[in-house]
């Protein structure tokens, strides 16, 4: 019995450890999905311990004797902002405290009402809402319903050759997002560029970051293609992201969105240093990157004699004589009769007897007063009232309208399709990473949610860099976000609302253990301690348990009766022998003795 229920014990423990795992891998999967780097030394994370308040200070080295205990202060994050390392084109954390390298739009927008064609939307440098990190300031969106437009220049501009283009910065719906966008624009540097005048419209080479409207959550990856024969550009997007997108949206968490595009076109879309979309520019945007070598001729037309219909009416069919095409489809009953007890000369409605003109009724204006129906009580109990008529039935003569049956189109040519011609627009570009070069980087936004918060934008052409710059700005955050983190049921609960799934964990952890410690509890037989069992300890025991000795004596006794036989054969020699008499006794103290010896070594 001990060793099932250490059984339960031991399944129930696990049961829970794998609870635990689940519930903690379905909180933190940004961190399970690709842990952030090591923190490097200029990160300034210190595990201060509050100083605690006696009323008095401690001295140098000591510590009181009389200190109440309790649980360890939670671990003090301090804030530092990032310092850009390697090579970089953009940095900007907004920890000064000012927007001077920033350019607000003056332009409006065109073919819009006047009202809202101005590029009026406000910003602000100012810390967040609910930061846990105090001095760490951002760029926050204040406006709602308005249209937005700022932009920096870079350090000099970003040439797409050799080396990888890394773009990343922070994003926080303060207030959660209903619809709008949170994306940013590289632009394009061109002789007419001028940042006093951004709009829509202003030519850029990329545009990367979350948009959501509704139930549609986006991360755009969206570049502007030069083609190489018109000299015209188009946008191709990114395939949309197979990840749930959900989360960053509605959590109200500080979240890091990066851009990388490689020289070998290959491109990676990352939420939280994590993967979330990737793909080839070559083969994995819309519209793709090249045309088709041929297209249809828009001068072929189908011939008039093009027969398409793979089945035709035969010809030669013709309608049987005896086919009525005006025979009804139903038809009365004749073999049904009318049941007993039918009322013929009732209705089923009938007057109200009890109803009464109102007293303000009006024959005049309202025309002869008539008592309302109510169903006649005499058809309750009988099995009908009115006038009766025969059922209706499927009418077994009714054929329908004649149709000639369906044969296959001798004359059937297939489904026609204009000729292929050579495109006279194609071109084949196998390197779409060397796009239009950047200058500047932009938010030009519209949105129905404010107090979105912007911070620590980074453009590199170096992998570590920008996971350093990372790892200093965001990492940060994580840490301090992660330090206020709630409890492991508050944890638990939210991990369920977010994924309904983990609510069928919770009860099979329950239930489970439940039922396996009911079926081994209720339906185990009681028997007695086998020898067995004492020897998985070193403990002495008892010489000889009362269970023992009843189980020996019903024992002996199914012997003896199994032996009354030979037992006589023996008594008769005995006389004879009564050595023999006594060696059989001793033989039996001796077993007896052996078995009291074996268990007390046991």
């Amino acid at each position: 019995m001990e060793l099932k229920v250490r059984y339960v014990l031991l399944l129930a423990v696990g049961l829970l450890s794998t609870l635990l795992l689940t519930t903690v891998t379905a909180h933190q999967e940004e961190e399970e999905d690709e842990p952030i780097m090591e923190m490097g030394g200029d990160m300034d994370v210190e595990d201060e311990m509050e100083e605690l308040d006696h009323g008095e200070e401690l001295l140098d080295g000591e510590v009181e004797a009389d200190m109440p205990p309790g649980p360890p202060p939670v671990p003090k994050v301090t804030y530092k902002a990032p310092e850009p390392t390697g090579e970089h084109f953009f940095a900007e954390s907004f920890d000064m405290g000012t927007l001077d390298s920033w350019v607000l739009s003056k332009a409006k927008k065109e073919d819009i009402d006047e009202d809202i064609a101005k590029y009026d939307g406000k910003w602000e440098v100012e810390d967040m809402k609910d930061g846990k990190l105090p001095g760490d300031k951002g760029l926050v969106l204040k406006s709602r319903a308005k249209h937005h437009a700022i932009s920096a220049q870079l350090l000099r501009p970003f040439i797409f050759d050799t080396k990888p283009l890394i773009v990343q910065y922070e994003v926080n719906f303060q207030q959660g997002i209903d619809c709008g966008g949170a994306y940013v624009k590289l632009l394009s540097q061109t002789p007419d560029l001028n940042l006093d005048e951004f709009v829509d419209k202003t030519p850029y080479t990329i545009m990367f970051g979350p948009d959501k409207c509704g139930e549609d959550y986006k991360l755009h990856f969206i570049f502007r293609h030069k083609n190489p024969k018109t000299g015209e550009y188009e946008e191709k997007h990114a395939k949309k992201p197979d990840s749930d997108l959900r989360t960053y949206y509605t959590d109200k968490k500080t979240h890091l969105y990066t851009l990388v595009v490689n020289p070998d076109n290959s491109f990676e879309v990352l939420v939280d240093q994590a993967v979330v979309n990737s793909g080839n520019l070559l083969t994995d945007m819309t519209p793709p990157i090249n045309p088709a070598a041929e297209i249809e001729d828009p001068d072929d037309h189908k011939p008039e004699d093009w027969d398409e219909r793979p089945k035709i009416q035969d010809p030669d069919a013709v309608k049987p004589e005896d086919w009525d095409e005006d025979a009804p489809k139903q038809i009365p009953d004749e073999d049904a009769v009318k049941p007993d007890g039918w009322l013929d000369d009732e209705s089923e409605y009938t007057s109200d007897p009890d109803a009464v003109k109102p007293e303000d009724w009006d024959e005049d204006m309202d025309g002869e007063w008539e008592a309302p129906q109510v169903p006649n009580a005499l058809c309750e109990t009988a099995p009908g009232c009115g006038a009766w008529q025969r059922p209706m039935i499927d009418n077994p003569s009714y054929k329908g309208k004649w149709k000639a049956p369906m044969i296959d189109n001798p004359n059937y040519q297939g489904v026609w399709k204009p000729r292929k011609i050579a495109n006279p627009a194609f071109f084949e570009d196998l390197h779409p990473f060397r796009m239009t070069p950047f200058n500047a980087v932009g938010l030009e936004l519209w949105s129905m949610s404010s107090d979105i918060f912007f911070d620590n934008f980074f453009i590199t052409n170096e992998r570590h860099t920008a996971d350093h710059w990372a790892n200093d700005g965001w990492g940060l955050k994580k840490a301090a976000e992660g330090a206020a983190e709630p409890g492991l049921v508050n944890q638990m609960m939210t991990a369920a609302d977010e994924r309904p799934w983990l609510w069928v964990v919770y009860v099979l952890t329950v239930a489970v253990p439940l039922v396996l410690i009911i079926v081994f509890c209720c339906t185990g037989k009681k028997t007695a301690a086998a020898a067995a069992d004492y020897k998985k300890t070193d403990e002495p025991q008892p010489d000889v348990k009362e269970e023992e000795v009843v189980e020996k004596a019903e024992a002996d006794q199914v012997k003896e009766e199994k032996s009354q036989p030979a037992a006589a054969e023996k008594n008769s020699d005995a006389e004879d022998s009564p050595a023999e008499e006594v060696n059989e006794e001793e033989e039996e103290e001796e077993e007896e003795e052996e078995f009291t010896e074996e268990v007390r070594g046991q």
